[in-house]
């Protein structure tokens, strides 16, 4: 069952359509986790774009984006808006990290963090390079988030076996 992906488990794949903030042009594409192998990556399921807490959280990672990139890892923020809200989302906020749209929720539900009502858990999946699941934290209410520091402290931690 999704909702049982444990620590030392492969991670399901998958590929969705998103973009990323280069300079003044959004660059759309998929994005397919099994070709993020060889660098670690933070999936940061959220909400919605433009929420309160997803905007600051989302921010706080961008500013963020260096000391992730320190650590050879990669951030994909994943939520049910399409691209194009997404694209709108990173504009407004100057977001530096790749946009993913779950639209039908099929990754979320793969990850467990499908919800009814609010759609997405707020979540976080730390994905070592081998592409296996080294930390997880699954909000339940979704009113806060995993901080940068606590993420970076995941990530140090994260050894190819």
């Amino acid at each position: 069952m999704a909702s049982g992906l444990r620590v030392g488990q492969q991670v399901p794949d998958f590929t969705l359509p998103g973009g990323v903030l280069a300079g003044d042009a959004f660059e759309r594409g998929d994005y397919t986790l099994a070709e993020a192998r060889g660098r670690s990556v933070v999936l940061a399921f959220y909400p919605g774009d433009d929420t309160p807490v997803c905007t600051k959280q989302l921010c706080s990672y961008s500013s963020g984006f260096e000391t992730f990139e320190g650590l050879d890892a990669e951030v994909w923020g994943i939520s049910p808006q399409g691209v194009d809200s997404h694209e709108a989302f990173a504009r407004t906020h100057g977001l530096r990290m790749p946009l993913l749209a779950d639209e039908g929720r099929g990754v979320a539900k793969a990850y467990g963090v499908s919800a009814p009502g609010i759609g997405v858990r707020r979540a976080i999946f730390l994905v070592g390079p081998d592409g296996v699941l080294r930390w997880k934290h699954v909000a339940l209410f979704g009113a806060t988030f995993q901080s940068l520091d606590t993420l970076a402290e995941q990530l140090s931690g994260i050894k190819v076996t």
